[in-house]
This record gives structure tokens, sequence and C-alpha cells, in this order.
């Protein structure tokens, strides 16, 4: 295999939706999701009001990359071989000998190896590895503390509570029966929580059809609320831009293999036709599906046996992980944690950023410093790199975090951004990671500063 990648090379170009393709304004959405989810178990399941209260300062908790045990409510930071670097209980830090004492003197996670191999869920723990379900890292952390306060037992069940607010907010009828707190204000106001593409970006996917790649669109977002962004990101037009557009994807079930595979379904008005269809024969908008005959589509549209597919996504678990795995696809991650990390944001983001309300108006949580969910928490520290601190006296060690591992292991190359490459020319070759090159390697525009310090200490 080459050491570069090069979108020229490939034949076929998918792109995910939400924090990929759509940049949303993070402070904003985090908030709004955080408060669909919260207002839920308050008006339906009885929680304390005070979950609605948050300061900007709370914000420092919702962090990327951890992993709740539903067993005992403690959430987790894991290294890439499944130390636990950082724990709390609820929001409370748990110390170096709480950690000892929790998970012995290796402090290994006894569900690691479940979690490494698969991602698959499960009933014993939860990864929160992308911003649509990330603000439930901090829910879960006050729900688990107010359990506490009250003398309550934390066990899974607080968790089935948890699951029923996500239901509640996304559930694929919420947008059109206008249902829970986090559509109807989307549809409100598209423009407080998402960032328009460039033109940059807009003219770089025109290049690459001009250029005769096939280009996708696959979202797990409903038909509805896929039009609603891509029209409010791209223009009116944007369905020109795709050959294919899948929505309703389920992934990561979507690459499933037989026979846990769902057919693809035609639509009429949003709504998705009773009845599967066998396999796909042509290009078009289609609902839910299956890898395979997405394949099968590709090789026609392409006339290539096996085309090379390069695919965008932000979801390890759903994205990178399985369409590495499973469909041989070239994976670049969207990781805009880097932008925590000194890589410069892209001109368009500033721009855009800047376009959002008048300093007057940005209200409490900009004047006192809410912290965006990408940047470097104080509590959990990077996402990339971390110190595991050993007992009295130990030596300190640095090390990758399974997530920054992942990352790696399964994916081409990472960036912050399409708008970080939107003015490339398509053959430009990216170094790709490698298990024989530094850990630096694959990083566009440059690595994160955490890496690049652990590189310079191991030297």
């Amino acid at each position: 295999m080459s050491e570069y990648f090069s979108l020229s090379d490939c034949d076929v170009i998918g792109f995910d939706l939400d924090h990929t393709l759509c940049r949303y304004r993070l402070k904003e959405i985090s908030r709004l999701i955080y408060e669909s989810f919260a207002r839920f178990l308050v008006e339906h399941k009885g929680y304390d009001k005070d979950l609605l209260n948050l300061t900007p300062a709370t914000w420092d908790f919702c962090f990327k990359g951890l992993v709740v045990d539903l067993e005992d409510g403690n959430l987790m930071k894991l290294a890439e071989d499944g130390t636990v670097l950082r724990a709390t209980h609820g929001t409370n830090d748990l110390s170096t000998d709480e950690l000892i004492k929790h998970y012995g003197l290796k402090r290994e996670w006894k569900h690691f190896n479940s979690l490494n191999t698969s991602f698959t869920r499960s009933a014993k723990y939860y990864f929160y590895d992308n911003y649509f379900d990330l603000p439930g890292v901090l829910l879960c952390g006050k729900v688990v503390d107010m359990l506490h306060k009250r003398g309550n037992e934390v066990n899974s069940d607080f968790w089935k509570d948890m699951l029923a607010a996500i239901e509640h907010n996304y559930n694929t009828s919420a947008f059109k029966d206008d249902s829970g707190t986090y559509f109807p204000s989307m549809k409100r106001d598209p423009g407080r929580y998402l960032q328009p593409c460039s033109d940059s970006v807009k003219s770089w996917l025109r290049s690459m059809k001009n250029a005769g790649k096939v280009l996708l669109l696959i979202t797990s977002s409903h038909s509805d609320y896929c039009r609603l962004i891509c029209e409010y990101i791209l223009g009116k037009d944007f369905e020109e831009l795709f050959d294919v557009i899948i929505t309703n994807a389920l992934k990561p079930g979507f690459f499933s293999l037989v026979p846990q595979q769902r057919p693809f379904r035609t639509l009429v008005n949003d709504v998705e036709e009773s009845e599967g269809l066998p396999s796909l024969d042509k290009p078009g908008w289609y609902s839910q599906g299956n890898w395979p005959h997405l394949h099968e589509l590709l090789r026609t549209m392409t006339g290539k046996p096996e085309p090379k597919v390069a695919y965008f996504g932000d979801s390890m678990r759903s994205d990178v992980f399985p369409a590495t795995t499973f469909g041989k696809w070239e994976t670049v991650m969207i990781v805009e944690e880097m932008e925590g990390e000194g890589v410069s944001k892209s001109d368009a983001a500033v721009f855009n950023e800047a376009q959002v309300e008048p300093q007057e108006k940005r209200g409490k949580f900009e004047e006192q410093g809410m912290k965006s969910p990408s940047a470097v928490s104080k509590q959990w520290g990077s996402y990339f790199v971390d110190v595991q601190r050993g007992g009295e006296g130990d030596e300190e060690h640095q090390k990758l975090t399974w997530c920054c591992h992942c990352i790696h292991t399964y994916s081409t190359m990472a960036i912050p951004s399409v708008e970080h490459i939107a003015d490339l020319p398509l053959d430009y070759k990216f170094p790709r990671f490698s298990p024989d090159k530094p850990c630096t390697t694959g990083y566009y525009p440059r690595p994160p500063d955490s890496l690049l310090k652990r590189c310079e200490n191991l030297s």
C-alpha cells in the first residue's frame, strides 16, 4: 500500500452529514441537546429541575471519548491498552487510590476487550463518540450526582430513562410531529445552530463530480431533517451535488453483512415505502439499506469490479470502524479536537463564527467563557494523550488515549474539517497513518500539540 492517500485515486467519495459535511456551532448545539434530554427527564420522568440549571463552568465536563459503566455510574477515559487513565463517579473525580481500589493495581476495565474489538452497544456500558449524544455525558454525570443526593442506589435503571430521552427527541417522526425540544428549535432557527458550507467546499464537491467521481451522502438522519440541513448549508440545489443520497441509514448497521442487512426503501413525501427493494439498480435518494447492495450499484456506476471508495465521517463507531473493517473503504476521520490543540481553524470557519450574533446578544454563556466541547478539558485533559499516574512515588507515564489509538488504527487520515482540504488539488498526496510511521503521521494540516510533545519526549 502506498504511504500516501489521494482523492484523485478514488472512484467514489462518500460523506456522513452531521459534524462532517455539516459543521454545527458546537456550543449552541450542545446546549440545545442537553436541554432537550434534561427537559424530558424533568417533565416526563420526575427528575429534579436542578438538572436544567447549568453554569458555563460545568461544560468543562463535556468531553468526547468517555465510556460510562452502566453498572456503577462511573465515567472513564481509557488508554490504548484499556487502562483507566481518569474516571469520575457522577461528576466527581476518583483519586488514584480510588481508581486502584475500583479497577485493581493495573487499573484494567473488565469490558475493554468487548468494546475494543467490535464497538457494539452493550447493556453494561455506553461509548460517547460523537457530538449528537455527547451532552449526555454531562447529563449522565449530573443524574448520578442527583441519585446520590437522594440516597438512591446507582444501577443501570437510570440508563433506561436516558435512552428514553434520546428516543423522544430523535425518533424518526419527531421532526414531522414537532415533538421534543430538539427539532422544533432547529426548524425555528437553523442559523443559530448550523454553519453554512463555504463556497470553497461547494466548489470542491462540484470539482469531484466534474472529475467523474461518484458522490455519496450517507446519514442516519431521517430524510426531512437531512433536507433542512442540506438546504441551509449547501443551498436548495444540494441534490445535484450527489449521485446517491441515503438517509435513515442506521449506521453502523448499514455495514452489516448477511443475514442482518436491511433492504433499501424508496421514499414518497419523506415516508418510507413498506416494501424493501431486492437491489439498487440506479442512483437516487433512498432510505435505510446496506453496504453490499450499495457496493453492487457502485460497481455498475463506475464500471469497475472493485471501486475504490473514500468516506468522510466523524464517528469511530458509526462511520470509520465499520467502513474500514467491513467495507474496506479508505476513511477520513473528522476530528474537531485537533482545533483545540494548536491546529488553526480554516478561514471559512473563522468567518462563519463571526457571522453568528453580535457580542451583546450572545448572553452569559459566551461572556463567562463556556468551553467548546472540542477544546481540551481541565477535568479530562487532552483527547489524544494523557499521563497515567501510578501510586505514591511511582513514575508518570504518557500514554495515547484509546480514542487516539483507534484513529491511527482504523482511519486513513484525520482532519479537523472538510474546510481544511477543500482548496487543495484533488491529486494532493496526504501522508496516511501507518504502524511503521510516527503516530504524528496522518494528521492534516498538522498533528495536535499533545502528540507533538509526546513525540519530542520520546525522542
